[in-house]
């Protein structure tokens, strides 16, 4: 069991003063044999997994402020998504380093991404693992575009301003378009080449907030405020409803390709259903630390046989000093 620490007074000194003080730790990447961490103030430091001790800090400036780390398994790279306060933290930075340059301490040989974009709030940049994809979003031209992960090349653009969203699934991206009252239009396109597979009107309660619409293969889940789940498969337009008493809106997903299931999340409790609207089982032992969860507090192995999450401990568990024994408040749970 080793500790590592992203806070170095001595090194951290060329850093604006918002940048160098201490703070707690938002993202954690491991690549072979480096682990990286990011920290809430912008501090992205990599550490050997061989030696144990700091190699280097990833902030190539005094104003460099990392927001968002990237492990590009298609390179053997690590990107960073930053902003500058010679920008005023507005725009979105991107950049690349290979890991054998991090390795060598060494990490201002990477090379910058996508110059040519406007990625300025509410512009964004998303990497897609499954598909070997990046999307990007330029709001000053409402210009969508999609990029190889491998090469970094463009493939093709989407010049629309009625797009309100895009969602990505294997092999397919869930054009989502400005509703009317009584339906939504969406737009399912091919992730390789932007071809148009299918473009269908789906239809609306009037008046009901749109709670989600989110894209599993075939399968197409819509939830409207205070109505039943919608479970459209786009092959045929057959429809599935849950009651909403059964199924209420989470916070957060996670679908599972291999198994064909989806994680929600609400609250503090995790279910897992099927595509055919049926509960196939709720975890009554995870009871997750975080009210208001995030799934970066969700481990799922590569194999999707094995959950790790970040849980309250049970009520025998709770924080004691009695006898001269220490209980902790929160568990490491597998399922």
């Amino acid at each position: 069991l080793e500790e590592f620490d992203t806070h170095d007074p001595k090194e951290n000194n060329a850093l604006l003063p918002y940048i160098r003080k201490r703070s707690k730790i938002i993202e954690i990447v491991a690549a072979r044999d480096i682990v990286f961490a990011l920290s809430q103030s912008g501090v992205c430091a990599a550490f050997s997994r061989v030696t144990n001790k700091r190699i280097c800090f990833l902030n190539g400036s005094p104003d460099e402020v990392v927001r968002s780390l990237f492990y590009n398994k298609n390179n053997d790279s690590l990107i960073t998504v930053s902003v500058y306060g010679s920008e005023n933290f507005s725009a979105l930075r991107c950049k690349t380093t290979r890991i054998e340059y991090i390795r060598r301490g060494t990490p201002d040989a990477g090379f910058p991404l996508f110059e040519t974009e406007s990625l300025k709030w509410p512009g964004f940049v998303e990497f897609d693992d499954v598909n070997g994809k990046v999307l990007t979003y330029s709001a000053q031209d409402s210009t969508y575009k999609v990029f190889d992960l491998k090469n970094y090349t463009l493939l093709y653009s989407i010049s629309d301003k009625n797009v309100q969203e895009i969602k990505i699934s294997p092999g397919i991206m869930l054009l989502i378009y400005t509703r009317t009252s009584s339906s939504i239009p969406l737009k399912i396109l091919n992730i390789e080449d932007g071809t148009v597979l299918k473009f269908f009107n789906h239809l609306l309660h009037r008046n009901k907030k749109v709670d989600f619409i989110e894209q599993f293969n075939e399968k197409l889940l819509v939830k409207q405020d205070g109505e039943n789940l919608q479970i459209l498969d786009v092959r045929n337009f057959q429809l599935t409803e849950v009651s909403s008493t059964e199924f209420m809106t989470p916070s957060a997903f996670i679908f599972l390709y291999e198994l064909q299931l989806f994680l929600t999340f609400r609250n503090r409790s995790v279910a897992v259903w099927n595509f055919r609207g049926e509960l196939v089982t709720s975890f009554e032992d995870h009871l997750l630390w975080h009210p208001d969860c995030n799934t970066n507090n969700i481990y799922i192995t590569s194999d999707q046989d094995l959950i790790i999450s970040y849980c309250k401990a049970d009520s025998t568990d709770s924080f004691s000093e009695e006898n001269g024994k220490i209980w902790y408040p929160w568990s490491v749970r597998l399922a």
